[in-house]
């Protein structure tokens, strides 16, 4: 039997704001348990939620960007269940009448096409606490500083057919919320997860089958993986003549595999009701228009920008805007050199990267700013310095020795220019070699990269090689 794979995702963005959705307590990450939660968030008696108007213009933002109905009234119900890092008993979420309807992203897959997949909803809800079992033997702690922290869930159509649209899909929203600063990104904090939704079917059926959920996933990786193994799981359970349980999984990183949590709740567990202490959430067609121009590019936009105007690849493009940050930091470094893109370009996805994989820091840890790197470019660019010995001073620039002109003068590194010494450095190299010279002059070409070497080795590398070529030919023939 043939299975198909149908995948819906449900991502939770933290959305990046000073305080909490209902309560003015603080959203920071890092503080001492139970530091960051107030009356509200322990949910004391006699204490009402005030909704975040910065949480919902981030949600509003989301929306016009995925071009979706932004809802001009929307509901917050009351999501009843039991759990002890939820002091209410219930969470405060969206049900009925979401504050984001229908959308679309488009996404790009490996083999250079796109596939539209369809966003169902997206709805602000809080976040709930988080139970702490490490260093409690035989006990758990109850952390509640992270409970009533605003989230924006985003919940996709399943029309997702493999972990590797799956991770498209997901990396496309990553970059998206980044873009429009409503979301740091940050997977290791916790402030994107993602919750997928898998069933298998036999190839040609259009009837879905049971689907089962796998819950708080923060690696893209970790997610190829655990959809990997539930198709296999699955695909055995139904191949043995079984049935998929309706259920919610976990994903075990350690042993890569899939174990059950709980069976599935449906919306009708939760006896969702309309929260009596909130008012609905009434946008004027207005407002959801001030927000919309005040979009900033986005990453399709900046990616087009890239191509047409700046002269890149469509590799090149899609590589820089994979994150704002990325962008931005390819746009300095290129006004810094001059506006040379494509050399710009080559050393932020070259050597920089490189250099931050090796250290495994991030890009906003970097110790070549995006100006500094410029100046390596620029230097380049005008000749001063060859391409190998910019990595010499790359080199010297990641270990704190300053900027690339400092480098260059201290080091000596100036590259040589002038044809009359080239000249009589590629006159020495012939001398000293004068089989291969004929061997050259009989037509085995191939002998050029021998000359060039032995010119840069004898030059230090500071040759200009273009012409180093140009004479070498010249004298050679």
């Amino acid at each position: 039997m043939k299975w198909e794979i149908v995948i819906g995702l449900e991502i939770h963005a933290q959305l990046a704001t000073n305080t909490k959705i209902f309560s003015g307590a603080a959203t920071a990450f890092g503080a001492e348990p139970n530091t960051q939660a107030c009356a509200i968030d322990l949910a004391m008696p006699g204490v009402l939620p005030v909704l975040n108007q910065e949480a919902v213009r981030m949600a509003t933002k989301f929306g016009v960007a995925i071009d979706a109905k932004v809802a001009n009234r929307s509901v917050f119900a009351r999501k009843n269940y039991f759990y002890p890092d939820l002091p209410k008993g219930y969470q405060i979420s969206q049900m009925d009448l979401p504050i984001v309807g229908v959308g679309e992203l488009e996404i790009d897959l490996k083999d250079g096409t796109t596939k539209i997949i369809g966003i169902t909803r997206a709805h602000l809800e809080e976040d709930a606490g988080k139970s702490l079992h490490e260093d409690y033997e035989g006990k758990s702690g109850i952390d509640l500083n992270r409970a009533g922290t605003p989230l924006l869930e985003i919940v996709s159509e399943p029309d997702i057919r493999s972990s590797a649209e799956a991770v498209a899909y997901a990396k496309k929203i990553h970059s998206l919320v980044q873009y429009l600063e409503i979301c740091d990104g940050n997977m290791q904090e916790g402030s994107f997860r993602m919750d997928v939704n898998i069933s298998l079917r036999p190839e040609g059926q259009k009837e879905y089958g049971t689907r089962a959920e796998i819950k708080n996933l923060n690696s893209f990786r970790f997610m190829e993986k655990a959809i990997a193994y539930e198709f296999d799981r699955q695909a055995d359970i139904l191949e043995d003549g079984g049935s998929v349980k309706q259920e919610t999984r976990l994903f075990d990183v350690d042993k890569g595999e899939t174990r059950s949590m709980r069976s599935k709740e449906e919306a009708n567990d939760y006896r969702y009701f309309p929260d009596p202490d909130l008012l609905p959430c009434d946008l004027s067609d207005e407002y959801i228009e001030s927000v919309r121009k005040d979009l900033p590019e986005l990453p399709n936009e900046k990616r087009h920008r890239f191509i047409t105007h700046l002269g890149l690849s469509t590799y090149d493009a899609a590589t820089l805007t994979g994150s704002r940050e990325l962008a931005d930091y390819f746009e300095a470094v290129a006004k810094a050199s001059g506006d040379q893109y494509k050399l710009s370009a080559n050393w932020v996805m070259g050597e920089l990267s490189a250099a931050l994989n090796k250290d495994s820091i991030c890009l906003a840890d970097s110790p070549v700013s995006a100006e500094l790197l410029g100046g390596v470019v620029k230097r380049v660019a005008d000749d001063t310095i060859s391409g190998k010995i910019a990595k010499q001073v790359f080199e010297a620039m990641w270990a704190g020795e300053g900027d690339a002109d400092t480098i260059i003068d201290k080091k000596g590194l100036k590259q040589i220019t002038d044809s009359g010494a080239i000249e009589s450095i590629v006159d020495e190299v012939i001398s000293a070699n004068p089989d291969q010279a004929e061997q050259f002059k009989a037509g085995k070409e191939q002998l050029l990269g021998f000359f060039v070497g032995q010119v840069m080795k004898a030059s230090k590398g500071q040759a200009n090689p273009g012409q180093v070529n140009k004479i070498l030919r010249d004298k050679l023939r």
